[in-house]
This record gives C-alpha cells, sequence and structure tokens, in this order.
C-alpha cells in the first residue's frame, strides 16, 4: 500500500470517527412555567384566553402558541409614540447611543467566540517545507562533503468528538449568542422607553414654566393695580404686601423649572449619544395622543414578546449544554493525527521515486484520577443551569408584575388627572369669586390670595398629573415587550 493509499485510507478513519459519535448530556426542555389566566390589574369583562385552571404550570411551548388578541406592546414605537420630533430623537438615539452600540459590540465577540468554538469540531490541516544545505570541509580521512535535503509535508490532526463535547460547546456558544441578540433588543426597548419618558417629563417642565410665567405676568398687573388703590387710599399696606406674595410665589417657581429644563435637555442629549445641548421640541404635552385604554392582550404572548424572557431562556439553554461538556470530560478523548509528505537530498526528485515520507498515530486518552475535578465541574454546571432556571422562571414573573403594575398605574394616573382636571376647576372659580367679593368690599385679601395660590398649585398639579399619565402610557409600553421590534 502507497503512502497515496493510506492517506485516502486515514481520512475515511477521520470521517467515520466523526459520523459514528454520539451525544452525552441533557436535551434542553423548556421548564413549565405558571401563566395567570389575566392580568391583575385588567378591568373586569376583558375577553379571556384559553388557559389551564389557575395555577397549573404549563409548558412554555403551549403558552406560546399563536393567538389573534391584540396587545399594545406589538405596536411599532413610531406608531405608539406620534410626535415627529420625539420619533426623531429616538432613531437619533438607537443611531448614536453608546449602550446600544456597546450591545452590538458584545454580539459581534459572541459570534467570534462561536466560531472559535465550533472549530473545534473540525479537523486542523497545515502544510509546511523546508531546504536545508550542509557542506564540511575534509577532516583527516573524513573527505569534504555538501549535502542539500528538501522536505515538503502536510499535517492533519482531529480530535474524534465522540461524545459530543465540542457539539455542546458548539450549542451553548450559540445560545450565548442569541442571548447577546436578545439583550441587545432589550437595552433598544430600554432606550426607546427612557428617551420616551425624558422628553414628556421635558415637555411637562416647559408646561409648567409657561404656566409659571403666565401667572407671574398676570399677577404683576395685579400687583400694580393694588400698589394703585393702596396710593389713593382704597386699599391697605397689606393688600399690597399680600399681592407681593403671589408675585414672588410664581416667580420662585421659574428658576427651578429652567434648572430642570436644561437638566433634562442634558440627560437627552447624553440617551442620543451627544455632548448637552438644546432639545428641540414637537407637541404640547396636552396635545400628545394616547388612548384612553390600551389592550394588554394574553398574558401567554408576553412570554414571545419579551426580549429579556428570551435571553434568560438562551442563557439557560447555554448553561444546560455545559452540562454536556462537563460529562464528556468523563470519557476517553481519541485524536488522530497524520503528516505526509517528500524529502529529497535533491529538489529535481523530490516528488518522483522513493522521496515519499508519513507519519500516522492515533491516541486515546482516559482521565483515572483527577482529584474530584471532573466530579466537581459536573456539579458546577449543574448548579450552574439551576441557577439559569430561576432566574428564567423568576424573570418570567417579574414581566407579569410589571405589566400588572403598568396598568394599574396608568388607568389611576388618568383617574387622578381627572380629579386634578375638577379642582383645577373649581380652583380657578374660586379665585374668581373671591376677587369679585374682594372688589366689592365683601372680603379682605387674604381670601383672593389663599384662592389665587390653591389655583396656581392646581395648574401645576393638572400638568404633573398629565406628564405622569404620559410615562405611566410609555411604562406600560416596555412593560407589553414593546420598543425593540
Amino acid at each position: 500500500m502507497d503512502v497515496r493509499q493510506r492517506i485516502v485510507h486515514f481520512a475515511l478513519l477521520f470521517a467515520i470517527a466523526g459520523l459514528a459519535g454520539c451525544t452525552v448530556g441533557p436535551n434542553y426542555k423548556r421548564p413549565a412555567v405558571d401563566v395567570p389566566l389575566a392580568y391583575r390589574a385588567v378591568p373586569a369583562g376583558t375577553p379571556a384566553a384559553d388557559h389551564p385552571p389557575a395555577g397549573q404550570s404549563v409548558p412554555q411551548s403551549t403558552a406560546t402558541a399563536p393567538t389573534p388578541v391584540k396587545s399594545f406592546g406589538d405596536e411599532k414605537w413610531w406608531d405608539v409614540f406620534q410626535d415627529h420630533e420625539l420619533q426623531s430623537l429616538i432613531r437619533t438615539a438607537l443611531k448614536n447611543n453608546y449602550d446600544v452600540r456597546i450591545a452590538a459590540t458584545r454580539v459581534l465577540q459572541a459570534q467570534a467566540q462561536l466560531g472559535i468554538t465550533r472549530a473545534d469540531q473540525f479537523p486542523t490541516l497545515s502544510v509546511g517545507g523546508s531546504i536545508t544545505s550542509q557542506q564540511n570541509p575534509k577532516l583527516g580521512p573524513i573527505p569534504a562533503y555538501e549535502v542539500t535535503l528538501g522536505q515538503v509535508s502536510a499535517s492533519a490532526a482531529y480530535n474524534i468528538d465522540f461524545w459530543g463535547k465540542y457539539r455542546r460547546a458548539t450549542e451553548a456558544a450559540r445560545a450565548t449568542l442569541l442571548a447577546n441578540e436578545w439583550a441587545q433588543k432589550e437595552v433598544m426597548a430600554t432606550l426607546v422607553a427612557n428617551v420616551a419618558t425624558s422628553y414628556f417629563q421635558l415637555r411637562q417642565f416647559d408646561l409648567e414654566l409657561e404656566i409659571s410665567q403666565r401667572t407671574l405676568a398676570s399677577r404683576k398687573d395685579s400687583l400694580q393695580l393694588t400698589q394703585s388703590l393702596e396710593q389713593h387710599g382704597f386699599d391697605s399696606l397689606l393688600d399690597v404686601r399680600q399681592s407681593e406674595q403671589l408675585v414672588y410665589t410664581a416667580s420662585a417657581e421659574i428658576p427651578d423649572l429652567e434648572q430642570q429644563i436644561a437638566q433634562q435637555e442634558n440627560a437627552i442629549s447624553i440617551l442620543l449619544g451627544n455632548n448637552p445641548g438644546d432639545i428641540p421640541r414637537g407637541l404640547k404635552l396636552t396635545e400628545q395622543p394616547h388612548a384612553p385604554e390600551v389592550p394588554a392582550g394574553l398574558p401567554s404572548s408576553l412570554l414571545v414578546r419579551r426580549p429579556d424572557i428570551y435571553q434568560a431562556e438562551q442563557n439557560l439553554i447555554s448553561a444546560n449544554a455545559n452540562i454536556g461538556v462537563a460529562r464528556a470530560a468523563y470519557f476517553p478523548q481519541i485524536s488522530l493525527t497524520a503528516t505526509p509528505g517528500y524529502e529529497s537530498a535533491s529538489l529535481t526528485s523530490l516528488f518522483s521515486g522513493p522521496a515519499g515520507v508519513w507519519t500516522m498515530a492515533a491516541s486515546l486518552t482516559q482521565p483515572i484520577f483527577e482529584g474530584g475535578r471532573l466530579k466537581s465541574n459536573l456539579r458546577l454546571t449543574e448548579a450552574q443551569r439551576e441557577q439559569m432556571t430561576l432566574t428564567y422562571q423568576q424573570t418570567i414573573q417579574g414581566a407579569f408584575r410589571d405589566v400588572s403594575n403598568a396598568l394599574v398605574a396608568y388607568r389611576k394616573d388618568q383617574e387622578f388627572r381627572g380629579q386634578q382636571e375638577h379642582l383645577l376647576e373649581s380652583a380657578r372659580d374660586a379665585a374668581r369669586l373671591s376677587e369679585f367679593r374682594f372688589k366689592n368690599g365683601s372680603t379682605d385679601y387674604l381670601e383672593v390670595l389663599t384662592n389665587e395660590t390653591n389655583a396656581f398649585t392646581a395648574e401645576l398639579g393638572l400638568a404633573q398629573a398629565q406628564g405622569n399619565e404620559l410615562v405611566a402610557l410609555v411604562q406600560l409600553y416596555q412593560a407589553l415587550g414593546g420598543g425593540w421590534q
């Protein structure tokens, strides 16, 4: 049998050995999860899904079946936030934000690590060549001589993945890659929510500043009138001082609001990946479109929409595959190597004649004593899988909590905003009546002071309530798994 036949037979042995292997370790099975019948804060009358009895654990494969029930979280963020300036800010943030860019580099790292790990499943091949020339002078009876030796060789090595060690490692690396991709989507969803929240808070501060400036201008006019009346003996100096309090109350709000506006603009600039600077405005706070009721959808659909749940599951899959890697270390490791080539003292006859050389070897290594290393490593991977299982289930439970909290917050903020509107209406009417009574001499200016202050406070409170309602809408959208699409 010549060298070519031996190389062919050895290559066939490589292939057969690779195909004959098995894979040790547990195959992944998605844990059972306890899916509630409905979100706790969903009002009565909301359509319910087909679910098992309350408290029964169901596999996620059952819980994630396609469903026609629509959810607010399925909406694209550009459909939810219809302010064109806000949309532009979000697009800029998704492009330039450092957290998103860092998450993207983690994905690239995981892709490279998967390529490194997957390469262990394949043989390694290399080629090389050398020329050696040696000349010695005549030494006594030894005549002078010159030797030139040329060599060309190729080498191949293959660690047979008979027990699936490298396949399980590749499975773990692939799951880690997917976990990083879902982590990137979670960063994007969080960024969209943060930009929208910060923008709505900025518009709230703008509205409060507008209210304060308008109120200040009105109160300055009232102060001038009161001072004129006091100079002509119609009002007292006490009325003037009380009118001054109204002016100072409104003016004191302005510097604080201007500070909050500047700081909020700086915060948004950082989210955009820019240095602190001005932020363009779009619709006013009171003009931002939002539905009074938003569909929450089925609790089961949350499991296929939230990126943090997908990330937790991929981490679990990776931990499960690592158990197979640890178990494979108990079994013999089989390695095959081959080095065919040519060697000749003359380059003209390097590839002809009896110049062929080859080396072939097979080795088997069975661990005998490792001082408990293999057992401890297996226990470590099993404990890590248990941790990832609990983390996965905890993430799902936390997602249901987030949605329930956001639903009740949005509904209660709406109710609070409605009460603030009634409060402002009453406070304004009381201020109007007290002003009328004061001008007719039926009361003193203290009553005007009290009711004007109450009206100003109520108007600021309504602006805050309107801002909180929009922020609650953003939180609900994020809790339902929206924003990364």
